[in-house]
Parts: structure tokens; sequence; C-alpha cells
């Protein structure tokens, strides 16, 4: 016998074996089903529901996939015998309840068990989100759900700018942008999807060229208007999240009124000389309710309190450290990962250099999210703001 062949036969003594069969009523049951075949094996179909870790990492993804060393096991290659050594290795890490599926996938589909083929990335888009595919908090599945993801930026200034940039480049998907204004010139020293040769003509297509040159896989739909509350439902409906780079309070009241209504996520950021600010508004946030931006303003604060970049002027770098926090908490809701700035307002300090954390909690009374309260319907924004600053 064959030094192979002889191993193999005291792998199948010490691991036990599962038909297909017995593998699916174990998966039902609660276990996990572990793919170990190589990334072009699992192209052309797979078990649904099975972690595809394949065999070169497996040691280092399969605590991150199953963290319970108690949770049952079952190990599939193509043929039934990889998934015997992938068994071996996995017990020496200290999970107590393995099984090799005998046969490999080969026997699964023949017996016409169910297969799914798993969506594939062309080589181009292997290569370009490499970083994120090995991260198993993102991995395969993590990346697609980004490129299926709808972004929805107010904006193309100073916070919209670094936080299209990085969502583009992190392969989100669908990137609406939504601003009615011309590239000025006084705008290029923060606004940073603009150049100098598009002075004059319009942002959302000077940033849709911007984008698309950085990701050409990446759709950019572009809206050349003035959000108002005749046009700003049709506009935000469709999207997972809405990212609000907007530098106006009449502009920051209707996108939350809209945000609240269709229960969209909304990515709140401000900057004002060297100071900065980010949240996210979401009181239909799945783990508890947050707060709304009438919750923090249930009325527009006087204008010589809350002067515009234009009046007070901004420092160039600072919006896009607002921004890129705006793009990191955009691409934590579409993964579903981590702990949201939902009920937390983070302020940055640039001359101090300190970042200080407020607790921003809900207010039960109010008119748009409170307890109980039905959607009171739009309001005369310019007019709303107008009579506060009054």
């Amino acid at each position: 016998m064959k030094a192979k062949e002889r191993r193999l036969a005291e792998l199948r003594a010490a691991i036990p074996e599962v038909t297909p069969r017995e593998a699916l009523a174990l998966q039902a049951q609660g276990a996990a089903l572990i793919d170990v075949r190589e990334t072009d094996e699992i192209a052309q179909g797979s078990p649904p529901g099975g972690h595809r870790l394949g065999r070169g990492f497996l040691e280092l993804k399969i605590e991150d996939a199953v963290p319970d060393f108690e949770r049952p096991l079952v190990m599939m290659c193509n043929s039934g015998a990889r998934s015997l050594f992938a068994a071996e290795d996995l017990r020496r890490l200290g999970y107590t309840r393995l099984f090799s599926m005998a046969g490999g996938y080969t026997r699964w589909k023949n017996e016409g068990l169910p297969v799914e083929v798993p969506p594939r990335f062309d080589p181009l888009a292997r290569e370009r989100y490499s970083r994120h595919l090995m991260m198993p908090e993102v991995g395969e599945a993590g990346q697609l759900r980004l490129i299926a993801g709808k972004v929805l930026l107010v904006g193309a200034g100073g916070l919209g700018s670094p936080a299209a940039m990085y969502l583009a480049a992190a392969g989100v998907g669908t990137l609406g942008i939504v601003d009615h204004d011309l590239v000025d010139r006084s705008n290029l020293q923060r606004q940073i999807l603009h150049t100098d040769a598009r002075v004059g003509t319009s942002k959302v297509a000077s940033a849709k060229q911007t984008l698309e040159a950085l990701n050409p896989a990446v759709k950019v739909t572009p809206f050349e208007v003035r959000l108002s509350s005749a046009n700003a439902e049709d506009v935000l409906r469709g999207f997972d999240v809405v990212v609000d780079g907007s530098d106006n309070f009449p502009t920051r009241y209707l996108v939350n009124d809209v945000c609240v209504k269709l229960g969209v996520p909304n990515v709140h950021g401000s900057v004002y000389r060297f100071e900065g600010q980010a949240t996210v508004f979401w009181p239909r946030y799945p783990k508890r309710r947050g707060p709304c931006y009438r919750c923090l303003y249930p009325e527009p604060p006087p204008a010589d309190l809350a002067p515009s970049c234009a009046d007070a002027g901004v420092l160039g770098v600072l919006p896009g450290v607002i921004g890129l926090l705006q793009a990191v908490e955009t691409v934590k809701i579409l993964l579903g990962i981590g702990e949201l700035l939902v009920g937390r307002l983070i302020c940055y300090d640039a001359l101090r250099a300190r970042f200080t954390e407020l607790e921003l909690p809900r207010d039960p009374r109010c008119r748009y999210c409170g307890n109980g309260a039905a959607f009171p319907g739009y309001v005369d924004y310019e007019q709303f703001c107008a009579r506060a600053a009054a």
C-alpha cells in the first residue's frame, strides 16, 4: 500500500464519514458545511449555505467563520480525500465534532442534492478587491453585498467628494449623486472630485467622470436638481443608504424627513472652520432605535451661531476627515458589521487633534420619529429655517 493510501485509511478510521444526504441532514440540524475546494472548483457549484473557505487558508479562516469549537463540522472536497486531511488539521486546532463527506461534491451533485453557483468575480475584480476578499469580515459574500449596494450622496462638495471616492473604490455598485451646482475654483481647496479644467461645469457630471475613472465597474447616477419637497422622495427612494453632505439647514431637514419616512439610514456629516461632526440618524435601526436629525435640532439654530462655509471658511483637509468617517459608516451598514454611530455623535477638533464622542438620545416626543408618531408631512423648508433664524 502506498503511503498516501495508508494515510487515508488511517484518517478514515479516525474521522467519521457521512454520505451527502447525511451531511445535508446534519446541516439542517445546525452543522456547518465547510467546502475546502479551490476557488475555480467552487465556482462550478457548491451546496447552499456552506462556508466556502478553500484549503489553502482554512486554518486561518475557520475560527472567524465558525467560532464555536463544539459545533459539528462536515468537511467537503471534490471526492472525499482532501476533506479528511482538512478535518485532521481542524481537530488539531481544537474542533471536536468533525465529519468528512464520502464522495465529496461529485457524489453530492450526482445524487441530485441542491446546488447553487456562487456569483463570480472576474480576474480584474478579484485583483481590485483582493484586500477585501482576504478579510473574514468582508470576504466574497461581503464584497458582493457592497457591489449590490445603492448609496445616494447628497452633495458633491467637501464631504461628498471623499465619501464618494472611497465608496467607489470599495466597490459600492451604485452611487447616486445629487447636486445642482457648478464647479467653482473656490471649491477645489477641498472638493477633490473636481479639477481646475472643470471649473464652470456641472458638479455631478464632474463627479461621474472622476468616479468612473477610479472604478469603471461602479454605476454613477447623477441628479442635477435642487432637492425639494416635490422631488426628494422620488430621488431618495430605492437607495439603501443616504450620505448627507449638504451645507444648509433646509436640505438637512428635508433629507432627514424623507429618510425617516422611507426608513433609510442617514449618514450625516457637517464641518465648520476647524471642527467637524459625524453621526448616523436611523430611527429604524434593527438593533436599537436611534434618533433623527430633528431630535438633535428641533429647530434650526440662528444663522449667526451656524454660519456656512462660504461665510466662515473651512480648513481644506477637514471635510476629508469627516467624509471618510461617513464612508466608513456607510460600508459598515452595507456589510451589516460593527457598531454604528447610531445614537452617538463624533466631534472632531482639528486644532487640538481630538475626537470627542457625545451620546445622542432619541426624543420619544419627536414629531417625526417619536413613539407612535405618524409622519406629519413635508413643510416649506426654506421658510421654516428662515422663520427660526428670525
